[in-house]
């Protein structure tokens, strides 16, 4: 039953999981990677596509959906398996003493360890809300952009004040013909150098509004604000974040400590659970930034720990000069 055992199973394939993934096999461990999505990345290529990532080492900007390709090769090359569409429905401790059986909506698995990676869980984009009620084409109105350039040489406005809708007004301003970033304050909850971009860009910032109610215009949509100001545009795109939740996760059988929607973990990223870690957004302990670059510190450290416990001598990290 032994080679029936993986070493590693990691619950996510977005960039966090995708590392840890890429590392474990590096090593020499049997891993894989489970995710319920029907392709790897997460929350960047299920909503982020087309969004252009600054703050990865090693990349002056890099397209979300490029990154993630990136990284799929790079885990690819050490045959770890990413099981897609394949939802993890619960994780059970064996009466083999240090073993888990992992059950998903397709098969069952068992283990020696577990990374979590699973981002902030389950998510969907918070709704738009309007003052008033409204009555609208919605196929006008969207939550994220998968391709830019269905909107070139379009008017279309963005909704919302975070790094998430500054950097797809920026992205939208290369193509379309104008866009207008609609915030219901003069602040934005974004990083300092991405809010003077769009200050010196040539995108309109309507601020500080609501937005009162939306209607039809001709072959595109008119927004009113709160202020009696009105916006004619062919496209509206809501980014007020996400709805997010690990309500199946508290289903598991094993009992793991959480705070909200993230797992508690201790210096080596292991959870209250034995051999169960937390990596990327879904961990959370002191001094936790919410920085894609952090999730790929995690993992390798996730990896080297749980190799101390399962592989018998002491084992050090190694560079990847050597392992190669």
């Amino acid at each position: 039953m032994t080679e029936n055992i993986y070493d590693i199973t990691i619950i996510g394939a977005g960039p966090s999981g995708l590392f840890a993934g890429f590392y474990a096999g590096m090593r020499k461990n049997k891993v894989q990677i489970i995710d319920s999505l029907e392709i790897p990345g997460g929350q960047l290529t299920a909503l982020y596509p087309e969004k252009t990532i600054h703050d990865v080492p090693g990349y002056f900007a890099v397209k979300a959906e490029t990154l993630v390709t990136d990284l799929v090769k790079q885990t690819a090359q050490f045959g770890v398996p990413i099981r897609l569409s394949e939802k993890v429905v619960d994780i059970t401790p064996t009466t083999d003493q240090g073993v888990y059986q992992v059950t998903t909506t397709k098969s069952s698995y068992l283990t020696k360890s577990v990374i979590i990676a699973t981002g902030n869980g389950s998510f969907a984009p918070k709704p738009l809300k309007t003052d008033e009620p409204s009555d609208f084409d919605f196929s006008k109105l969207g939550y994220s952009v998968t391709d830019k350039q269905q909107f070139a040489g379009k008017n279309v406005a963005v909704a919302g004040g975070g790094d998430s809708a500054i950097d797809l007004a920026l992205m939208l301003s290369e193509v379309a013909a104008s866009v207008s970033l609609i915030h219901r304050r003069d602040a934005f909850r974004a990083h300092e150098s991405s809010v003077d971009k769009l200050h010196a860009s040539d995108v309109h910032v309507v601020t500080p509004v609501t937005i009162r109610s939306i209607s039809d215009y001709q072959e595109g949509l008119r927004i009113a604000l709160s202020d009696d100001r009105e916006l004619e545009v062919d496209h509206l795109i809501v980014q007020h974040g996400f709805l997010s939740n690990n309500k199946d996760i508290r289903a598991w059988s094993v009992n793991l400590e959480m705070k909200r929607q993230h797992f508690m973990v201790d210096s080596h990223y292991q959870t209250s659970c034995e051999n169960i870690y937390a990596i990327g957004d879904t961990a959370n302990y002191d001094g936790k930034l919410g920085l894609i670059v952090e999730g790929f510190k995690e993992g390798p450290h996730a990896v080297n720990q749980i190799m101390t416990k399962i592989h018998s001598g002491k084992l050090t990290h190694a560079h990847s000069t050597s392992l190669f």
